[in-house]
């Protein structure tokens, strides 16, 4: 195949079709996500090490997930209400300084179980930029393009794991609370940066607009009660039932998983930290051949028999994890 073919083939693909059809918003802050992804992903496998090499325990690192869980319920009942008062715009630049500029700041400098708890708090500010951002990407957008602009988003998140293995060879070179406290800090400035690239070139949703001239004059307060005839309206239907389990489930092993596995593996099974750094890349390269090879030939119609395989999959690796031998990589 000649390159001229491979290009017009590749200018096919439906993802680039996506990416083409969708300017403004989409577009944006699917080329922006970097800025949140590289630096993230070179911090998160050594995250939990950093906290635990510097005094905090692992029952510490457990409380400090369950007040953020506790605190994060909160701001996730908030961040509709602020996307609809504030607008989607305003509401994701909040989200973007407070929950990770801010928060990456007290991180660079935290020593002590406080400094690290106020942190994860501020970082909770981030469950508020989740409802806002989301809406700022798809509300303008083309709704058959959803899964398109979706996927380009994970694989931004995806793409960005590949630079992991730089953060684990600065660990090797010096050691991990000084290399992860730098990362902390050019990780609040990419973000701050995020935050004024979103203000420059993203506008408010038509939808956003709407909702924020319906809330005009009405009370925090009285938004929140609102609640009280959302929630059980939700809990009657079964569709959504199903999806709000599934997400809860998913939401908790994540969180586990994200926080507890560097711990897991150094501690328990004997692994070397320098190896923290594979483990996302080899999850990613998998990810991305799906996502780029194969999630489009899948029928939209037909979702379900796609979701039971992956969950069952997922089952089979935590199984494979914790029946693992020490010492195995």
């Amino acid at each position: 195949m000649s390159l001229e073919s491979k290009i017009r083939s590749l200018k096919a693909h439906p993802l680039i079709q996506v990416l083409a059809d969708n300017g403004g918003n989409p577009r944006t802050l699917v080329l922006i996500e970097p800025l949140w992804g590289v630096p993230y992903n070179l911090i998160a496998p050594f995250a939990t090490l950093y906290m635990y090499t510097q005094g905090i325990t692992d029952v510490q690192i457990g409380l400090i997930l369950s007040v953020t869980m506790a605190v994060q319920v909160l701001f996730s009942f908030l961040g509709g209400i602020l996307s609809d008062k504030l607008g989607r715009k305003f509401t994701t630049m909040m989200g973007d300084f407070f929950g990770w500029g801010l928060a990456c700041l007290v991180w660079a400098v935290s020593n002590n179980f406080w400094l690290f708890l106020a942190a994860a708090i501020l970082n909770c500010f981030e469950q508020i930029n989740q409802t806002a951002w989301y809406c700022l990407l798809i509300e303008d957008a083309r709704p058959k393009d959803l899964v398109g602009i979706y996927t380009w988003v994970n694989i931004g998140g995806l793409v960005a794991i590949f630079f992991a293995p730089l953060s684990g060879l600065f660990v090797r070179s010096y050691s991990i609370v000084p290399v992860v406290r730098v990362l902390y800090f050019l990780f609040a400035l990419t973000m701050i940066l995020k935050t004024l690239i979103t203000f420059r070139f993203c506008h408010e949703t038509k939808q956003g607009k709407i909702r924020r001239a319906e809330t005009r004059g009405i009370s925090v307060f009285h938004m929140l009660g609102e609640y009280r005839q959302l929630i059980p309206g939700m809990l009657k239907n079964r569709g959504v039932l199903k999806a709000v389990a599934v997400s809860v489930i998913l939401y908790v092993t994540n969180m586990v998983s994200t926080n507890f596995f560097g711990l897991y593996v150094t501690q328990r099974l004997g692994l070397s930290e320098n190896f923290l750094a594979l483990f996302p890349i080899l999850n990613a390269a998998v990810m991305l051949i799906f996502m780029i090879g194969l999630q489009h030939r899948i029928n939209a119609t037909k979702f379900r028999i796609p979701l039971w395989i992956g969950l069952a999959l997922y089952v089979v690796a935590a199984l494979v994890l914790i029946f693992s031998p020490a010492g195995r990589l």
